[in-house]
């Protein structure tokens, strides 16, 4: 018995020399290398898309990918700040940080004496070519077809039609290595 406690402990010794430490990775790497992948099944790309609806829902609305917190291998950001900064963001890396769209979206439908009055609050939000996350006041005519697909199949109707339900919510375009686009319709 006595060696077999021995032998045991012998054996985690080692196991934790050989063991190589783990260092946490920057969410924003994460949020960087899932969203390239399209958010696979994982712990890491899951844990990155939860930041990133964390992040975008409700207000206020912060970058949903911030690379001036990811050093990748250089240890030095991306960007040198969140207002885009000194420093250049490689083209491949561009392409998915240009490519990120979130609109706001928010409908109510009133019922008066001199019928139905229909108020829409829109905003959309995306990334300036010199990496700065701006946000812009819409109108309905604004929409761009994806988005009018997308709010009749999340409402059951089109956005100004005055019978159809109120909502608020947030949705999110991004795309991925293939050039395919996904989203996400997030109520609040």
């Amino acid at each position: 018995m006595k060696r077999s406690i021995i032998r045991l402990a012998a054996g985690a010794a080692t196991a934790s020399f050989l063991a190589a430490p783990v260092d946490a990775y920057p969410i924003d790497c994460a949020i960087l290398l899932c969203m390239a992948g399209g958010f696979p099944a994982s712990a890491e790309c899951s844990a990155a898309k939860a930041e990133v609806i964390r992040r975008i829902t409700p207000w206020p609305i912060e970058p949903p990918l911030q690379l001036w917190r990811c050093p990748m291998s250089n240890g030095v950001g991306l960007v040198g700040a969140p207002d885009g900064g000194a420093g250049t963001v490689p083209p491949e890396v561009a392409a998915y940080r240009d490519a990120i769209e979130l609109w706001s979206l928010s409908k109510y439908v009133t019922t008066g004496s001199g019928g139905r009055d229909i108020y829409v609050n829109i905003s959309r939000s995306s990334y300036s070519p010199s990496g700065t996350f701006v946000r812009r006041p819409a109108s309905e005519n604004d929409l761009p077809a994806w988005l009018d697909t997308e709010i009749r199949e999340h409402t059951g109707s089109p956005l100004m039609n005055e019978y159809g339900p109120g909502f608020r919510s947030i949705v999110f375009r991004m795309q991925d290595y293939t050039g395919a686009y996904s989203t996400e319709w997030i109520s609040w």
